[in-house]
């Protein structure tokens, strides 16, 4: 069985290599880290030294961030060890580097035999750790041969990915009961796992609870100094295509807005769009060069990876992307942690949890397009309400605290045994 799936993933990766081709030429989206993707272990991540290693692996700037604090807690708990980690797409390679160092850092391996053994071989690994459902047949299966312990951290199967699991559970089965520990987000996560053969599950919690963006980013004061006083500024974070429309349509005239598209390679499009609807917009890479006012109804366009989540600390109300859409929504507790009101879209599936937690609480608002408008004055124009939402989101925040202490401890448990 896997032979064949390594024969689909060779067959599918051939029919859309144009493609692949296509973008790796125009955008160089792909071409960076090509050939550690292909096994290729670069010199920079060899060390001389006899260290034992932690592979970690986080797909993408949310699960980099989530992680931080995690792979903090295991440097300082194992200074015998490097904690590697590894990525997916570039964005999160790069806040990676930043926050963990070039020497530590690199991209996760194709799902092909040749290149998970290259990197295996390498790293030597006593223990990989994959963050929330990254289960490539593969890597698990080789990680089991060269009887490295895999343990699964913050671990979820969301509403739209469920119903696939369901139905190749009997191949999953085979895979997923090898496990050294699997700590899920929920009762719900935990059940879903072990309904497609997930072994040693037990709830974690949400490491995204743990998260505490700086609200001293240089950016923060910047933005501060040049919005007017009384001027409310509403941030739109995470938005995908289409959902600028929708809340540019949603904001008043009098505020100043900061958004914030959710894939860095959308923001000359935005851009764009900003432009054929005569908005007056400045772009916060050429702005913050010569900051100037920001005059009531000025749209700052966000094109800079990492620096949301703190920007969020101004807001007068947030809106979270991806839930106008039928997309599954984004993280709602980046503006929840500073105690900012929080307004989502109805399609927030891929965040079921933390959402309806919140709900329980009145720590956020649902709201589709059409009353978006609406929404945003109604908490405009009734500070206490505002206050109250996200007061009662920052309680939730404190509350669920502590994911990651029981990730660390569950982990030094593991590498205990193997010592």
């Amino acid at each position: 069985m896997l032979s064949f799936y390594s024969l689909a993933l060779l067959l599918a990766l051939s029919v859309t290599a144009p493609w692949w081709l296509f973008r790796m030429v125009t955008s160089g989206k792909y071409r960076e880290g090509l050939s550690e993707r292909l096994g290729i272990v670069p010199v920079r991540v060899r060390h001389a030294d006899a260290k034992p290693v932690i592979w970690v692996h986080a797909v993408s700037v949310g699960e980099v961030i989530a992680a931080s604090g995690l792979i903090a807690e295991l440097r300082t708990a194992l200074p015998a060890w490097r904690v590697m980690i590894s990525t997916t797409t570039r964005t999160g390679q790069k806040i990676a580097r930043e926050r963990f160092g070039e020497d530590s850092v690199f991209y996760f391996p194709l799902d092909f035999a040749f290149a998970v053994r290259a990197w295996l071989k390498a790293l030597q690994p006593g223990l990989v750790v994959l963050l929330e459902t990254e289960f490539w047949p593969r890597m698990l299966h080789e990680c089991r041969t060269a009887g490295v312990p895999v343990a699964v951290v913050n671990a979820r199967i969301s509403d739209r990915s469920w119903p696939r699991y369901m139905r190749l559970r009997f191949l999953w089965r085979r895979l997923l009961n090898g496990f050294r520990t699997v700590l899920a987000q929920s009762e719900l996560d935990a059940e879903r796992l072990q309904a497609i053969g997930a072994s040693n599950v037990r709830v974690g919690g949400n490491l995204k609870y743990d998260i505490r963006a700086a609200k001293s980013v240089a950016i923060i004061e910047v933005l501060q100094q040049n919005v007017a006083e009384g001027t409310h500024v509403i941030v739109a974070g995470s938005t995908l295509a289409g959902e600028e429309e929708i809340v540019l349509d949603a904001i008043p005239p009098d505020a100043v807005l900061i958004l914030a598209p959710r894939h860095p390679e959308r923001f000359d499009a935005v851009s764009t769009l900003l432009r054929s609807r005569s908005r007056n917009f400045v772009r916060r890479s050429e702005w913050a060069q010569q900051p100037a006012r920001l005059e009531p109804g000025t749209v700052v366009l966000l094109d800079s990876i990492g620096e949301l989540a703190s920007v969020y600390a101004l807001a007068s109300v947030a809106i979270i992307g991806g839930g106008f859409l039928n997309a599954g929504g984004h993280n709602p507790l980046e503006p929840a942690q500073f105690g900012v009101p929080v307004v989502m879209g109805p399609h927030y599936e891929n965040f079921r949890a933390i959402v309806e937690k919140l709900r329980e609480s009145d720590g956020v608002m649902i709201s589709d397009a059409a009353s978006l408008a609406a929404t945003v004055r109604g908490l405009l124009s009734n500070p206490q309400e505002a206050a109250n939402l996200g007061a009662n989101a920052l309680a939730v925040f404190k509350a669920e605290a502590g994911a990651t202490a029981r990730a660390v401890s569950a982990l030094l448990e593991i590498v205990g045994e193997s010592q």
